[in-house]
């Protein structure tokens, strides 16, 4: 992932931002030195954000679409009431069981249910009446729109939906691979739609708010 803000001012924005609990820190080390992509981390300004604006929409239950090894889960686990539900979708049942590890550590680590397998198989296999209060996405891109699509009905009047990774390094101004052209649709697609309203906004890879109507 290449930044779109300056080091520098990166480096002053964590500076400036909540400490996240030391287990966050140790999942983060644990992630780059052991895993693949570990770009795909959630880093510590957006995983604050992300428990931020759980706790400020009140939301009792919460949908992942892609856990990667578990920094955004329990980020936004910590964010919930203690009755409160995040279910996770993923399909690598490696990055799962790293994830599933640190959840064990962790006072808010019950909160969480994981679904592996293919997250729109596993949409479509829960109840059709569970609805959540938030949303975050952050999966494969060329299947943004369609993920969007999938959560959109279950996403309470008033929910919010966030979407990671929504300036893709910058690629949107000048997308050529299929992932850069998946992005810029989805973020026209949301756009367009009448049924939300949202706010794309600059934070480390790019994220959009997306309130539901």
């Amino acid at each position: 992932m290449t930044p779109i803000v300056p080091k520098s001012l990166e480096d002053y924005c964590v500076a400036h931002t909540t400490l996240p609990d030391p287990l966050l820190d140790e999942l983060a080390v644990y992630t780059c030195a052991h895993c693949k992509h570990p770009q795909m981390l959630t880093g510590s300004v957006e995983g604050t954000l992300l428990r931020l604006l759980v706790q400020l929409s009140g939301a009792r239950r919460v949908l992942e679409i892609g856990t990667y090894t578990g920094y955004s889960a329990l980020s936004m686990a910590a964010g919930l009431p203690d009755d409160g539900e995040l279910i996770t979708c993923d399909i690598n049942p490696e990055t799962i069981r790293i994830a599933q590890s640190f959840w064990a550590r962790s006072p808010h680590g019950g909160k969480i249910r994981q679904l592996p397998g293919a997250a729109l198989d596993s949409l479509r296999a829960l109840p059709s009446d569970l609805a959540f209060d938030f949303v975050f996405l952050d999966a494969d891109k060329e299947n943004y729109v369609n993920y969007y699509e999938a959560v959109l009905p279950r996403l309470r009047p008033g929910g919010l939906l966030v979407a990671d990774n929504t300036l893709w390094s910058g690629k949107v101004l000048d997308p050529k691979e299929k992932s850069d052209h998946a992005i810029v649709a989805f973020n026209t697609h949301v756009h367009g739609d009448a049924r939300v309203e949202h706010a794309l906004l600059s934070v480390r890879d790019g994220v959009m708010l997306i309130r539901k109507k």
